[in-house]
């Protein structure tokens, strides 16, 4: 058959649903387009992503940090962190003398560094 004798043979309504439909595709294809040119909206939704994903990741490394630090605690005898608690005491009640060894051994981390 040839188109001619196709348009023939269909009716008024057909041909207007065939308009209404390529009209809708034209209108998504059209849509698709703007979309694909809105670069300042592509920026943002990659933004919106990253943001999101950098809070999901903020998350798990937070509540695996909680984690090791409870099983640390756990695992920690009871005279280590008496002992670090007594040394913190001390630093704070003679703050010259940590200080004066706080500087010795930046002095020797320093000629260290320098001598390589």
């Amino acid at each position: 058959m040839t188109p001619e004798a196709d348009q023939e043979q269909r009716t008024p309504e057909e041909i207007r649903a065939d308009i209404e439909e390529t009209r809708e595709e034209l209108g998504d294809t059209a849509a698709a387009l703007a979309d694909k040119a809105d670069v300042k909206g592509q920026a943002k939704a990659k933004v919106e992503d990253v943001k999101k994903s950098v809070a999901d990741k903020k998350d798990e490394f937070t509540a695996k940090a909680k984690g090791v630090g409870s099983k640390a605690q756990e695992a920690t005898p009871e005279s280590v962190g008496a002992g670090a608690s007594t040394a913190a005491q001390a630093a704070q009640d003679n703050p010259v003398p940590v200080a004066v060894v706080a500087a010795f051994g930046a002095g020797i981390l320093i000629g260290w560094i320098l001598t390589r």
